[in-house]
């Protein structure tokens, strides 16, 4: 399950569902994801933060079928995981020295 060990789903406001029904609404309950000009249109369950996590607003959501909302998730974790750190550099074995 997605939202298993995430605090994701605290920090979103009281009227969510209100929020949701709308942007799903304004959408046509459709996936608004378009890959080479092409939408995705199939049935949209899921709203996704477009470019800001914490901002609520209609401008900022949009409907998203489960498949690209995963799939969008999913690279959004993978690109935090590859963050450089500010760890020293491991040293080199001492026999390749």
């Amino acid at each position: 399950m997605p939202w298993e060990g995430s605090t994701r789903r605290a920090t979103l406001p009281p009227n969510w569902a209100s929020i949701r029904r709308a942007v799903l609404t304004r959408d046509g309950h459709a996936c608004t994801w378009t890959d080479e000009g092409r939408r995705c249109g199939a049935a949209a369950n899921q709203v996704d933060h477009i470019d800001r996590p914490d901002d609520h607003t209609l401008a900022n959501l949009r409907a998203l079928c489960r498949w690209h909302h995963d799939r969008r998730s999913s690279a959004q974790g993978n690109a935090a995981r590859r963050r450089p750190t500010n760890r020293r550099p491991k040293d080199p074995h001492p026999g390749l020295l």
